[in-house]
């Protein structure tokens, strides 16, 4: 027995039979625990003489308490604890548990765990869960639960089996571990890698995945499949009038009633912009009957998007244009296949828009003639293979008033190259704008040396100005810096602009021409009533010149209706105080016409074709005459 402090052995007198535990270290320094009996001897005169002692080694007891406290504490962590019985009754829930499940303690006793399934999860789910169990012990995975509200949430669920000493099953122990947070993480994760945040349509790395699969399995059943590139027709005006906030409202239209024209199977979606894919898939086997099919979808969604959108307050009318082509198997690369739609779409859109197309190889050729196109753009911008040619501006009986200045491109290969082969190209690439700046910089800079002249001192100079030059925001700062660096005299500078302009933002093209105006600049309308030609918006623009466009003037003389344009031209230019001049003037009877009608000035073929330089300086130098015959 271990030996008794003397304070402890005063305490100890008065009692008898109770049990105390020490906490004792044997000879060989190992640590035990010991539970006493002291019973207190007296002798006949009833004095204390001693002690009887008995002592028992607790040490197992003990071990087992702190355990058991130690489990206690860790059934009720932060984490859900569940523990069942062997039939897998209910028989305690931690606090955690509750809060995760919403279930009282009360409510989860006595049932089993079936009440917070998910329905998620079939027979064969939970039948190998148990095989599991029962082979190895224990069982962790992810699992759908629900909540006592009826959410269901995802949970990371770890069961765990108590046996006896004799390996019989008594109790399952289960913690639960919410993982709702981290799913969404994951879902959201997911939506940025292969989802169009505007829409919530696939995004391009998504469909072709989705692409390719489809195609692995037109490889095995032989069965053929389509894609279709959606492009929004103008959808760039829509942003520049309404803004684009009023653009991103479309767009989500569009994917709603793009989503409603296709299967459960196919994808629908959003590359950017305003361009969409449509993946279809199951076709059939026979291309005719493949072709039909996509053709028929196309047509649908064709319809439905030509339907009137409602932007807010606005009722907005878009079409789309349309490429389509088929695929079989994986003999076509993905990325070919996408290019074949996109280029079927560009035909859609050059075959006046709303429409569809589908690929053909032709195509293909037509769009590599174009990149080669815009390449010999880019060299003869840097190589400086472009001339002005300049056509004589008449008035009256043969007075020479000026030229308007007309672009060609002097290849080393093809020579002589007219605009109509290549300004398209340069105003879709963009390179209009170093190639507009390069003509009105060479045309100033000619108005300076002809202002030195006798012969050409009061002669003015035309420019046509593209849409995409004057709607750059520094327009106006770009045409008074070339007028200062060139020296150019700026009352003998015409800007002709074409009524396109005016479909949209017409505020901002008169604060344009006010600014220039102010500074001397002319402007000229150019092609006037083939466009927009609103009297409204005619009136406020500080125009000094119409200009009757040539489709009117060739049969001015044969056909009445356009005398009749002519004439309701000329006369509201004089309404308005405005000059007027004819373009594409080519005979005296067409001359002599507009003279009558009260046209002072003239631009054609009857008096000069535009031509280099030197030619239209000598011109100036000998004068106009009547051609010989008239």
């Amino acid at each position: 027995m271990p030996r008794v402090a003397p304070e402890l052995k005063k305490g100890l007198q008065g009692l008898r039979g109770d049990d105390l535990e020490f906490r004792c270290v044997r000879k060989d320094g190992s640590v035990f625990w010991l539970s006493a009996s002291w019973v207190p001897i007296k002798d006949a005169k009833g004095v204390f003489t001693g002690f009887r002692t008995s002592g028992r080694d607790v040490t197992d007891r003990k071990q087992a308490e702190a355990e058991l406290r130690i489990a206690a504490v860790a059934f009720d962590s932060l984490e859900g604890m569940m523990m069942t019985d062997a039939s897998s009754v209910i028989l305690r829930v931690n606090k955690a548990f509750t809060e995760i499940t919403g279930y009282s303690a009360e409510e989860l006793v006595g049932q089993t765990p079936r009440l917070i399934q998910s329905g998620r999860h079939g027979k064969d789910f939970y039948r190998a869960m148990w095989e599991d169990i029962r082979r190895t012990g224990g069982w962790q995975g992810e699992v759908w639960n629900r909540r006592k509200s009826g959410e269901v949430y995802p949970q990371l669920l770890s069961i765990s089996v108590v046996k006896d000493l004799d390996g019989t099953v008594t109790h399952y122990i289960a913690a639960h571990h919410d993982i709702s947070d981290r799913k969404n993480a994951e879902e959201r994760i997911k939506e940025l890698a292969f989802f169009d945040q505007l829409t919530g349509l696939p995004n391009r790395t998504l469909l072709l995945d989705r692409v390719g699969q489809t195609m692995a399995a037109s490889s095995r059943d032989g069965s053929f499949g389509a894609l279709m590139f959606i492009d929004l027709d103008n959808f760039k005006m829509l942003n520049d009038t309404l803004g684009h906030d009023m653009g991103d409202v479309l767009l989500k239209q569009v994917a709603q009633r793009l989503s409603a024209c296709v299967r459960d199977g196919d994808t629908v979606a959003r590359l950017g912009g305003d361009e969409f894919v449509v993946k279809l898939a199951g076709l059939g086997t026979v291309a005719a009957e493949a072709a039909a099919s996509a053709e028929t979808v196309a047509d649908k969604i064709l319809t439905d998007l030509n339907q009137t959108y409602q932007l807010g307050s606005v009722a907005y009318h878009s079409t789309p244009s349309i490429g389509v082509t088929l695929f079989n198997g994986q003999s076509v690369a993905i990325e070919e296949l996408m290019k074949q739609a996109d280029l079927a779409m560009y035909r859609a859109k050059a075959a006046s828009r709303n429409t569809i197309r589908f690929f053909d190889p032709a195509m293909e050729s037509v769009m590599m003639a174009h990149a080669a196109l815009e390449r010999d753009l880019r060299q003869a911008l840097e190589e400086h293979q472009f001339v002005l040619h300049y056509q004589a501006q008449v008035a009256g009986d043969y007075h020479l008033t000026g030229a308007e200045v007309l672009v060609r491109w002097q290849h080393p290969e093809r020579g002589m190259v007219w605009p109509d082969d290549f300004i398209p190209a340069a105003e879709e690439t963009g390179l209009i704008l170093p190639l507009g700046h390069w003509v009105l910089q060479t045309a100033c800079a000619q108005l300076t040396v002809w202002a030195a002249r006798p012969e050409t001192a009061d002669l003015t100079v035309a420019v046509n100005v593209s849409a995409q030059q004057f709607r750059q925001p520094d327009f106006v700062a770009q045409v008074l810096a070339v007028l200062a660096s060139t020296g150019a005299n700026p009352q003998r500078l015409k800007l002709e602009l074409t009524e396109s302009l005016l479909v949209s933002n017409v505020e901002d093209v008169i604060e344009k021409m006010v600014a220039l105006k102010a500074q001397g600049v002319g402007f000229s309308l150019d092609d006037f009533g083939t466009g927009f030609s609103s009297l409204s918006y005619l009136k406020r623009l500080p125009l000094d010149q119409l200009k009757i466009d040539k489709s009117f003037v060739r049969d001015v003389v044969t056909d009445p209706n356009d005398a009749a344009i002519a004439k309701t031209i000329i006369a509201l230019a004089q309404s308005l105080a405005l000059s007027v001049i004819a373009e594409g003037v080519e005979t005296s009877a067409q001359r002599d016409f507009l003279a009558q009608a009260g046209c002072p000035a003239y631009q054609g073929y009857f008096f000069s074709r535009p031509v280099p330089l030197e030619d239209f300086e000598q011109l100036c130098a000998a004068g106009l005459s009547a051609p010989a015959g008239v």
